[in-house]
C-alpha cells in the first residue's frame, strides 16, 4: 500500500481556492503539463452536495522497464468525486483504465484558511491486489503489481501538487486581468 500525501499553500480565499479547484477544471488544463486533457463526464448537485465525474488523460513517458507491462492507458483513468462545501472537503476516487479491478485508490483533499490563503492538505492511498490483475501470467503478478505502484505512486503527489500550482495561477492570471 502505498500511502498519498500532498500539502499545497495557495494565497487566495479558501472559498474561491475550492470553488475555482470544482467548478473550474478545464480551465486549469493549460496550467498542468502532465494532463493531455479532462472530459467531465457527469455533474450533479444533490443535498448539498457535488458529485463529478471526470476521465483524464495523462501526459508523460512511460519508463523503459515499464513499456512492456504498462501501456498508454496507464496514463489515463476516471476520478469520482463528492465535494461537501459544507466541511470544504473533497472525497475523490480513481480507477485507472487499466488493470482497473487490481488498482485501489482513494483519499480526500481539507481546503483549510489560514487567513486569505487557503491550506490543502491532499491525503489518499493506493493499493494493488496482483491477484486482480487480468491478462498477467501467474508468476508474474507481484512483479508487475510493484511496477505498476511504483509508476503510480511517483504520479499521483506531483499531480495533486501540480494541480494546486495551476489553480494559484489560474487566480493569479485572473485577479490581474480584472485590474487592467
Amino acid at each position: 500500500m502505498t500511502n498519498i500525501s500532498a500539502d499545497t499553500r495557495i494565497p487566495f480565499p479558501c472559498h474561491l481556492v475550492y470553488a475555482t479547484y470544482r467548478d473550474k477544471l478545464n480551465d486549469l488544463i493549460p496550467y498542468m503539463h502532465n494532463v493531455r486533457s479532462v472530459q467531465i463526464k457527469s455533474r450533479r448537485e444533490e443535498n448539498g452536495k457535488v458529485y463529478t465525474i471526470n476521465e483524464w488523460h495523462g501526459g508523460g513517458e512511460i519508463p523503459a522497464a515499464a513499456r512492456a507491462i504498462l501501456s498508454e492507458d496507464m496514463l489515463s483513468w476516471t476520478e469520482y468525486n463528492t465535494w461537501d462545501e459544507s466541511n470544504l472537503t473533497l472525497e475523490w476516487q480513481i480507477k485507472t483504465h487499466a488493470f482497473t479491478e487490481a488498482v485501489h485508490c482513494g483519499g480526500k483533499n481539507q481546503f483549510i484558511a489560514e487567513g486569505d490563503t487557503t491550506l490543502i492538505q491532499s491525503r489518499g492511498k493506493m493499493s494493488i491486489d496482483p491477484h486482480q490483475m487480468k491478462g498477467v501470467p501467474w508468476f508474474l503478478t507481484g512483479t508487475i503489481a510493484h511496477v505498476v505502484e511504483d509508476f503510480l505512486g511517483k504520479k499521483i503527489e506531483p499531480n495533486l501538487l501540480q494541480m494546486s500550482e495551476g489553480v494559484r495561477h489560474f487566480l493569479e492570471q485572473a485577479t490581474k486581468n480584472r485590474s487592467l
